[in-house]
């Protein structure tokens, strides 16, 4: 008996003392281990090492994820994503450049908030006039405005007969793919692919000015369309950077993984390209025009498709994919604005961080929650009235840490030279609808400014518009769902 008492009182100290550690643990373990109970994590534990990027290329896998585990041997109409500047990169600018290289760093924020700067004048225009007709072609502004080095996603295609491979990078902003031509008429940017060559191609076509798709041009690029010997439709494209297209507006054949062919698509062939396109060869458009590549490709895969953006260290890329082929059964989907806006516009309806929701009241959420959806925006902006919120309770909550000073965009920042483990809390984004809630990965919420970790920011920025931006997407599966007026959110998407 004397026996059994002293166990049950020794049982008894071991569970005291187990309940009394889990209490005096920092805030961020305890909530990681309230998901044993299969409670949702509240934080990200990272290790400070992660957060610097490395130029390791010895581990990278350029093979299509189109046989991996999570149904990707299910996307037939694939191509593959890779980060422009991440370490898997083809491109000359990659090996991670952008996170170690402090100038550039700087760089690629700048041109982020030209995009942005250029994304408001285009909405503005866009609302200004949208009332003053019911002609769209009159509603859009005369330059596109995008920043095209701020794109920092690219995949290949094959275009042509026979198919000539190309790296493109693409846009959920911008509806016309193109490409530069031979022979170059006037002026050619050096890409690191040989430039394609329409007469070499069997299935390449012009495009006359007579047909509805020249016509149709004007909406898409702001400009109206030219003709070329009275007969061959001329298509321009200027950017917000001064970067420009100018060439024959065709139809071609696209190929893309697996042997997926797109017939007939039409695409710019430049033959005066000027500005910073960096290395690649043009661009695929994925915007809500009906010369986007997602309309014109409609009867085929139904205006939906799909992609995971793979991180700067990301040794095994992400995907583009076209149809419902292969699409994540747990997806959870949230409205998209049926509007004739420009960009894909979904409604925010709540933060959270660290599992507490942010007070921002309903008339500020209402007013300033409409979240333009974009993969070409670097850095997620939100007006005063739902940042500032989201931004002190982040700080509160990371209060144990020590700050920064403050650097371009970036008013949160942290010195995590003498940490070897964070705990983050993680913010959660909701969208209306069903309620979607998608939480930030861990890979979006800092931004490596100065090529360490003394410098390490939140990375949201303030601004008048709200835009969705790609780093805070990284990882997820988003399904564009066009037809179905819905977007759809699902995590880990790149593995």
């Amino acid at each position: 008996m004397a026996f059994n008492q002293e166990y049950s009182n020794f049982t008894s100290i071991v569970v005291t003392l187990f309940f009394l550690l889990c209490w005096l643990k920092p805030q961020g373990h305890y909530a990681l281990n309230q998901n044993m109970n299969h409670q949702p994590p509240l934080y990200h534990t990272i290790s400070v090492s992660s957060l610097i990027s490395t130029n390791d290329k010895s581990s990278c896998n350029n093979i299509v994820p189109t046989s991996t585990s999570n149904g990707h041997s299910k996307r037939k109409a694939s191509l593959r994503v890779a980060h422009k500047y991440g370490a898997c990169s083809s491109s000359p600018q990659g090996g991670n450049k952008a996170e170690t290289n402090a100038n550039l760093a700087h760089e690629i924020l700048s041109h982020d908030q030209a995009r942005v700067e250029s994304i408001k004048a285009r909405l503005e225009k866009f609302n200004s006039n949208k009332d003053l007709s019911d002609t769209k072609t009159t509603t859009l502004p005369a330059h596109r405005g995008t920043d095209l080095r701020t794109l920092n996603y690219v995949v290949e295609v094959g275009l042509g007969t026979p198919a000539k491979q190309l790296s493109l990078v693409f846009d959920t902003g911008s509806d016309i793919t193109w490409t530069q031509c031979q022979p170059c008429a006037k002026s050619c940017y050096q890409q690191q692919q040989p430039i394609f060559d329409p007469s070499k191609s069997t299935s390449f076509s012009n495009i006359s000015c007579s047909s509805p798709l020249c016509s149709e041009l004007e909406s898409a690029t702001g400009n109206s369309p030219r003709c070329a010997n009275n007969s061959t439709c001329v298509y321009e494209i200027n950017y917000g950077d001064n970067s420009f297209t100018v060439g024959i507006f065709g139809k071609e054949k696209l190929t893309l993984s697996g042997g997926e062919l797109l017939e007939n698509i039409p695409f710019g062939c430049g033959q005066n390209n000027v500005g910073l396109f960096g290395a690649t060869a043009g661009l695929i458009g994925l915007g809500r025009d009906p010369l986007s590549i997602v309309s014109q490709t409609a009867q085929k895969y139904g205006k939906v498709f799909s992609y995971c953006l793979p991180t700067t260290k990301s040794t095994s890329g992400g995907y583009l994919s076209f149809g419902r082929s292969g699409l994540n059964a747990n997806l959870q989907y949230t409205q998209l604005s049926t509007s004739d806006d420009p960009y894909y516009i979904i409604q925010m309806t709540a933060i959270t961080v660290g599992g507490s929701p942010v007070p921002i009241s309903a008339t500020d959420l209402k007013s300033d929650g409409e979240s333009i959806i974009d993969s070409g925006t670097v850095i997620t902006r939100l007006p005063a009235s739902i940042y500032k919120p989201m931004r002190d309770a982040f700080k509160k909550q990371m209060a144990r840490y020590k700050m920064a000073q403050p650097i371009s965009i970036y008013d949160t920042c942290y010195d995590f030279s003498n940490e070897k483990e964070i705990n983050v809390p993680i913010i959660s984004f909701t969208f209306g609808g069903s309620n979607v809630k998608v939480d930030i990965p861990s890979d979006g919420v800092f931004y490596q400014v100065n090529g360490g970790v003394s410098q390490v920011c939140l990375a949201f920025a303030e601004d008048s518009v709200n835009i969705f931006g790609n780093s805070q997407q990284q990882t997820l599966e988003v399904v564009y769902d066009v037809a179905g007026g819905k977007i759809g959110f699902a995590p880990n998407g790149c593995t």
